[in-house]
């Protein structure tokens, strides 16, 4: 017999808003008996039907409903929510190289799929997702009919789920190298090695943002990951540096300048906390400056500690910038909420001793849709700041 959960009295409600995640916690009693994994009904205290969803005895999130109606997973029903992600890319104008398939805001919890050209890249994030693999990957096949199609779910919120990290080929052949066309530039990347499932896909709109900011002048790119920012940047700049601590980064960068024919963009190893600080005694200075860390807080009970970092590159990076130019400030974590990290930003502006003003807020791009009522869907915070 199927899962019934039932929610303690009130805990309904942000579930009928919209949000996808119901907190063991939050669960009165659970009725029936099935497979760990399998799809259960979710009811509110009085008995009124919620949704449907995976449950996960493991974990804290003890089910994740993506089924509104009376309806289950059987049949093309993978096949149809994926075939409705791909149509909204389309329309939006992604082909070559976008997310798919961005989880809950595609009403596929734990499910992210990423493209890049021939290819597609796979995320299993839980339990349920994670035992449907195989079905998953049957309806890519048939809806895309890729070249290859490569798992990524080496990723440490797996554990929270009781699951190991995996990753492999799933389908067909996976190339050392794939090349994509992103803002009119030709990209190598490693889905097999590389950040995430390859690439920040969630930048490329603030990546081509940041050409008007650094026409003709001197850009200092921190965290530059494969150089997604920095090649941007060259399009319009006199001289880009490329900062990472990581050497295959670097080498990353070097590779995608000369699949461009790129030759104003030189490669910095360093860790970018001691660089700047490096920097701002050398009395260097920059017409605009890139910072795109990786996320500082991965929880709640690390912001504290992840808000004195973003506050000292800020502080640091606000005072490389030339009078008149511009510093790129992002946070991708959802924990550094939009109000928090502007209220950081303003503290850095004063402790910097600089008087700044915001040009440009804006967030991921529109292949990773937020919804309204799911704050932890938007996640990426992106300012453009310049100092008078």
């Amino acid at each position: 017999m199927p899962y019934t959960v039932y929610l303690k009295k009130n805990e309904e409600k942000r579930l009928l808003a919209g949000h996808s995640w119901v907190y063991a916690n939050e669960v009165s009693r659970i009725e029936g008996k099935d497979k760990n994994g399998s799809l259960a009904t979710v009811c509110a205290a009085d008995g009124r039907f919620i949704g449907k969803g995976y449950i996960n005895h493991a974990s804290k999130i003890l089910v994740r409903i993506f089924i509104r109606k009376d309806e289950t997973d059987e049949g093309d029903f993978y096949y149809n929510r994926i075939k409705t992600a791909w149509e909204h890319r389309k329309k939006l104008g992604y082909e070559n190289c976008c997310r798919v398939v961005f989880g809950e805001a595609d009403e596929l919890p734990a499910l992210v799929v990423d493209k890049y050209g021939d290819y597609l890249v796979v995320q299993c994030l839980s339990l349920g997702i994670h035992q449907r693999k195989k079905q998953i990957v049957a309806d890519l096949v048939r809806l895309f009919n890729p070249k290859g199609i490569y798992e990524r779910s080496d990723v440490a919120v797996r554990t929270k789920e009781g699951l190991p990290l995996e990753k492999g080929v799933l389908y067909g052949e996976i190339p050392t190298e794939i090349l994509v066309t992103e803002n009119g530039l030709t990209m190598s990347v490693d889905v097999v090695n590389g950040q995430k499932t390859g690439y920040f896909l969630d930048q490329k709109e603030n990546r081509f943002a940041v050409r008007r900011y650094a026409s003709g002048g001197r850009v200092l790119d921190c965290f530059c990951n494969s150089g997604g920012f920095s090649l941007n940047a060259a399009t319009t700049a006199k001289e880009v540096t490329a900062v990472d601590v990581s050497e295959l980064a670097l080498a990353n960068v070097r590779r995608n300048a000369e699949l461009n024919g790129l030759t104003n963009i030189k490669t910095e190893q360093a860790d970018v906390f001691e660089l700047l600080r490096e920097k701002k005694k050398a009395g260097e200075k920059y017409d605009l400056v890139v910072l795109d860390p990786p996320a500082f807080c991965k929880s709640a009970a690390e912001v504290k500690d992840a808000y004195r970092g973003y506050k000292d590159i800020n502080v640091l990076g606000l005072k490389l910038v030339e009078k008149g130019g511009y510093l790129a400030s992002c946070s991708c974590s959802h924990y550094m909420t939009l109000p928090l990290f502007e209220k950081m930003l303003s503290e850095a502006a004063k402790e910097s001793g600089r008087r700044a003003r915001v040009v440009e807020m804006r967030v991921q791009a529109p292949d990773h849709p937020a919804l309204l009522n799911e704050e932890e869907t938007l996640y990426l915070k992106f300012f453009i700041i310049q100092v008078m």
